[in-house]
């Protein structure tokens, strides 16, 4: 009786957690539907004395981070224009500068309060070009004198690790792929599928050969997690359909939007042009080890649970598809209204 007694009462917590998680994952995860967008700054050689900087910050409504760049003293500003744009602030600024910027550091001030990356970009005149990512922990940048591949293997790698695994609806679908395709060769081929169909079209996309409108692509991203989830209730339904058969043509089909995604987000950034073909590929393998971690850690996860036994394993089994449908059909809902 005593046993009894404490497993109702160790249900009833659980239940309740459940439901204040859900609330907090719900409304919290929905605000952070997409990836912490690093920062952007731009110098480019106008002429032998003159430069155009822009500064772009991710934005959250009105709120913007407050980090300022502390330019060196021997910059002159000579005319400023700001630009509000959705989900970002731009700054342009036209400089004067008496000698080259080789070597100038620049200081961010205020980053080393924030968990905001920033990529620095730098085009000259020659066709040299400079990109690195500045992090809170050391904000500031020194404009090197010449240019290195390893920057930009090692900044556009980072990029592409950051932005898979900040993408929660990305991570969305991957884990809801992982419900649904059971067995090693299956799970395989679908993930496979999954990574070669949205190479393809960040690719294609990034070079320019073919490209579609951000908003509706982000919306059918949201959509195809829904269908997911939909296909996981289904399921336990005993209705197994087309997905559950061939996993890997739903991940193949679904992941050529998902790359339209990845490239949205790559294009944002901007590719150095001198070191198109080096940053693309990077920023794709820094995608692809950040999706392989993931998937990793959830299949530890799922192997972990069932070896213990956990009493509520079968439970979770069945919250999971609500949990990520009702996340997913939020921001389906916001990026739809945002069309307006």
């Amino acid at each position: 009786m005593k046993f009894r007694f404490l497993n109702l009462i160790s249900e009833m917590l659980f239940l309740k957690t459940y439901k204040l998680t859900f609330l907090a994952v719900l409304f919290s995860v929905a605000s952070f539907a997409h990836e912490v967008r690093p920062a952007f700054f731009s110098i480019i050689q106008v002429s032998d004395s003159t430069y155009k900087l822009v500064w772009k910050l991710p934005a959250q409504g009105d709120a913007t981070p407050k980090i300022y760049p502390t330019l060196p003293q021997n910059w002159s500003i000579d005319d400023q224009q700001t630009m509000i744009l959705p989900g970002s602030l731009k700054r342009i600024y036209s400089i004067t500068v008496d000698k080259g910027i080789e070597g100038a550091s620049i200081l961010f001030d205020g980053q080393e309060k924030t968990l905001i990356d920033i990529l620095v970009s730098v085009k000259l005149l020659n066709g040299v070009e400079y990109t690195q990512m500045v992090k809170p922990a050391e904000p500031i940048y020194q404009i090197p004198s010449e240019p290195g591949m390893f920057d930009v293997i090692r900044t556009y790698g980072i990029l592409g690790i950051e932005h898979i695994l900040f993408g929660i609806d990305h991570l969305l679908f991957v884990l809801a792929l992982l419900l649904i395709a059971k067995g090693l060769k299956k799970l395989l081929f679908t993930i496979t599928a999954f990574t070669i169909a949205h190479s393809i079209t960040l690719t294609m996309a990034a070079l320019g050969v073919v490209g579609l409108p951000g908003p509706p692509v982000e919306a059918v991203i949201a959509l195809s997690i829904v269908f997911l989830a939909v296909e996981l209730v289904h399921s336990f339904q005993g209705k197994r359909g087309y997905t559950f058969r061939y996993p890997w043509v739903v991940a193949f089909i679904f992941g050529l939007l998902h790359g339209f995604g990845f490239a949205g987000a790559l294009a944002e950034i901007g590719l150095p042009q001198n070191e198109i073909v080096a940053a693309l590929f990077f920023f794709n393998v820094g995608v692809e080890a950040g999706q392989i971690m993931f998937v990793l850690v959830v299949i530890f996860m799922m192997w972990w649970l069932r070896k213990i036994h956990l009493p509520y394993h079968e439970k979770l089994r069945w919250i999971m598809p609500y949990v990520i449908g009702s996340i997913a059909s939020f921001w389906l809902i916001e990026r739809v209204v945002g069309f307006w």
